[in-house]
């Protein structure tokens, strides 16, 4: 496994291919636009994903072992909330219309395709997380109007979305170029009752 290093300013992305030399290709081509880790496995990608935040998958679907098709049902199954990146010699059939991947490259990739496919599912889950933290931030936003902080800092549930908002807000920011704009929109609308 290899890690360069983590920028917590940067996407995640995680590269998940057998063969050694080209998911530390792909690293390179990515280095500067976000955070990479390898793996050369199914069950290390999915040991990764369990233990950090993941943005984006680039994953090879035929490995030795557990293939990626496997392991991309097996993110399916555990609920897994960043983008996948099929990135593959397999040409692909009418399979790939059942299976939940976001985007399909065949190798050999070129190194500016690789960094506009990632940057360009790093944006969709940045709006993503946008809507989700919306919802969230809005709920917190009207309680923290509202109630009294004493009453707010004795109840779990406020406490879980409090928290939920900051993690969202800072994954945000880390997806998108600058959201500055959003969040001030969002922010200038009264939500108090009058």
């Amino acid at each position: 496994m290899v890690s360069d290093t983590d920028d917590e300013t940067l996407a995640k992305a995680l590269i998940v291919d057998d063969q050694k030399e080209v998911a530390d290709a792909y690293a390179l081509r990515l280095q500067g636009l976000c955070s990479v880790e390898t793996v050369y496995d199914g069950e290390a990608a999915l040991a990764t994903v369990e233990e950090s935040t993941v943005d984006v998958v680039l994953l090879d679907r035929h490995m030795p072992g557990m293939s990626g098709d496997e392991v991309l049902s097996e993110l399916t199954g555990r609920g897994f909330d960043g983008r996948v990146i099929m990135v593959t010699a397999i040409d692909p059939g009418f399979d790939v219309l059942d299976m939940p991947f976001d985007d399909y490259l065949c190798k050999p990739v070129d190194r500016e395709d690789i960094r506009t496919a990632v940057t360009q599912q790093c944006t969709i889950l940045g709006y993503e997380m946008l809507g989700e933290y919306f919802s969230v931030e809005s709920k917190r936003a009207v309680i923290e109007a509202e109630i009294p902080e004493g009453k707010r800092q004795d109840h779990q549930q406020y406490l879980d979305i409090e928290r939920k908002a900051a993690q969202l807000a800072h994954r945000i920011h880390r997806l998108l170029d600058d959201p500055h704009e959003l969040f001030e929109a969002f922010e200038a609308i009264d939500r108090e009752g009058r």
